[in-house]
């Protein structure tokens, strides 16, 4: 059973899709349920986690630089299939503890972009694991309604391109490592939202709403628009000594051109997603 502090976090998160105040708030959080090694039973535990290019996420083991590894990871250790809910989607995923070099790469990345995990570290003995959650399953939100489900959808584009403008706002001279893969996993998770709705959801309305035809052809030339934005936004994070003062344009570009598509886009298709059959 997860402690008093814990159950307030995780009926927090799941009132409000994935966001929480106090100490988390605006922290990138996702739910982990384990299968308890010797109960059997599901364990839910809020953890934070690192973006990792889109595949998948990353999350530390660190128990606060205890000297014991957490239960949590004892649990996925013997039973590597895991439950994530990241406030949009619940899905079954694939833990796997990370080894050696990949191990160090991935934990200096989390170092660069908070130093208090490298605090944790200097407070134990123990080697701090990265686990890497790769998604197996995939489906729809969970919501009330379609339209429910794309306002979700949309929030979590809001909230992460809000951190990562916060976090260059804030970032040093250079561009850490984590947090261009912060960016590139954006970029590809947009991409992705916007083929799936180009390939199968604007047809699909089409077909049964001939009268969207003039807003859908708007639709898909936005996504065209933001698809060059994210390319240049790829460009210059993946560039050698990228420098967060030209970066930050080019996020900000981003969130305004994508801000007006989210807002025509719930305004036109969300009554229609919601309407009585």
């Amino acid at each position: 059973m997860p402690n008093d502090f814990n159950r307030q976090i995780i009926e927090e998160f799941r009132a409000n899709e994935g966001r929480v105040g106090g100490p988390f708030e605006g922290a990138r959080l996702l739910l982990l349920t384990t299968t308890g090694v010797r109960s059997g039973a599901p364990h839910t535990v809020p953890v934070g986690y690192l973006p990792d290019g889109g595949e998948r996420v990353l999350v530390i083991a660190s128990a606060g630089g205890g000297p014991n590894h957490p239960d949590w990871f004892h649990n996925l250790v013997a039973n590597p299939r895991v439950q994530v809910e990241d406030g949009a989607f619940t899905y079954e995923a694939e833990a796997v503890v990370l080894q050696g070099d990949e191990r160090d790469h991935a934990f200096a990345r989390a170092v660069e972009a908070d130093p208090g995990w490298a605090g944790y570290q200097a407070k134990t003995s123990r080697v701090i694991p990265v686990v890497a959650l790769r998604a197996v399953t995939g489906g729809p939100p969970r919501a009330a309604s379609l339209g429910a489900a794309l306002k979700m959808i949309h929030d979590a584009f809001r909230r992460e391109l809000a951190l990562i403008r916060k976090e260059i706002a804030e970032s040093g001279p250079g561009l850490g490592a984590q947090l261009r893969m912060n960016c590139l996993t954006v970029c590809h998770g947009l991409h992705l939202h916007h083929t799936h709705e180009d390939g199968g959801v604007f047809p699909a309305l089409g077909d049964s709403r001939p009268e969207l035809a003039p807003a859908l052809e708007r639709l898909s030339e936005e996504h065209r628009t933001i698809a060059a934005l994210i390319d240049e936004l790829q460009e210059v994070v993946s560039a050698e000594g990228a420098d967060p003062l030209l970066v930050l344009p080019q996020v900000e570009r981003l969130i305004d051109e994508l801000e007006r598509h989210l807002t025509y886009e719930e305004e036109q298709l969300i009554p229609i997603l919601d309407a009585p059959a």
